[in-house]
């Protein structure tokens, strides 16, 4: 094993991160409506295949390079698509759970840390799987598509985080300084 990679800054991270991208837009953009014709269930052969089979494929193969970070949230969001893709026997509640459950993988990966664009993924993955939850337990079509927008959200940020690894484009936004920006005059 070449031990010269960093751990999580592989092609495995990038292939993993677009697999969760397309899932994410997919799924996302589903459940939004805002395309006419398409609902969340067209999303189901994307999130079986890249983003169950895929994923938890690249999750197997990042811990097998020593990146446990990547491989958990990998393995285990290549879990949940898989599982979400093939089941639609759930009642609302029992979706409801599900979708909660997941929500705290989500917040789990979240506070894990890692890097900033990682952490905005899984944060905004987590509060649409929590509104989309919130919905199935309350019936809300509403909620269900306000979730939907975060679901594209965080499948955008997943794409850029793979797209700027490729193309070395900038992954962290600039911090200032202590002590430096605006000063008060008097």
């Amino acid at each position: 094993m070449d031990k010269d990679v960093s751990a999580g800054s592989g092609i495995t991270t990038v292939a993993g991160r677009l697999a969760l991208g397309i899932t994410l837009l997919a799924f996302g953009l589903g459940h939004t409506a805002v395309i006419d014709g398409v609902s969340a269930a067209d999303a189901a052969s994307i999130a079986q295949y890249v983003g169950g089979i895929a994923l938890f494929v690249a999750g197997l193969v990042a811990l097998r390079e020593g990146d446990a970070a990547g491989g958990t949230a990998f393995s285990l969001l290549g879990a949940l698509w898989f599982t979400w893709a093939v089941s639609d026997s759930a009642s609302g509640n029992g979706a409801g759970l599900f979708l909660l459950l997941f929500a705290l993988v989500a917040l789990s990966l979240t506070l894990a840390g890692g890097d900033q664009l990682g952490q905005g993924v899984y944060g905004l993955f987590f509060v649409a799987l929590l509104l989309m939850a919130v919905a199935e337990f309350a019936g809300s079509d509403g909620l269900t598509k306000v979730g939907g927008w975060f679901a594209v959200a965080a499948g955008a940020v997943a794409w850029y985080a793979a797209t700027a690894a490729l193309a070395h484009w900038p992954t962290v936004l600039p911090r200032r300084a202590a002590g430096r920006g605006v000063t008060a005059t008097g």
